[in-house]
């Protein structure tokens, strides 16, 4: 199977940016197409951060067998649906999905934070 990036020595030749290297193995990917098309990368999870829902993490795992982090705003623009005002966590309407971190099903809640649970789908089935 075809990896969607390039060894350490390579990328030392090109010295071009990439979006994210592996920090166990080292393996890069180039943009976040190719991190997302990589079936060697399955997210695993996400830790949210309530006062800034961009900054919060998603979790990766590699089968290096390193966990990666990334900040959930580098996915942001994979959503073009509705963004809720306010939030529902600690209300009956809130399952808490937001606080099991390995917990990547969407939100049934008209919450503030639905939309990252949103933008976990689109990274799961990603490129669909």
């Amino acid at each position: 199977m075809a990896r969607f990036g390039e060894s350490i020595m390579d990328s030392k030749r090109n010295k071009r940016p990439i979006f994210k290297q592996c920090t166990s193995c080292g393996f890069q990917w180039r943009s976040r197409d190719a991190f997302l098309w990589d079936q060697t990368t399955v997210i695993i999870g996400y830790q949210v951060r309530f006062k800034e829902l961009t900054t919060g993490i998603f979790l990766f795992n590699h089968s290096c067998g390193t966990t990666l982090a990334i900040q959930a705003g580098e996915f942001k623009d994979l959503y073009n649906g509705p963004i809720f005002q306010g939030r529902a966590t600690g209300t009956e309407k809130c399952p808490g999905y937001c606080l099991m971190e390995d917990e990547l099903r969407s939100c049934p809640a008209k919450c503030e934070c639905a939309f990252v649970r949103e933008i976990i789908q689109v990274v799961k089935s990603y490129p669909s």
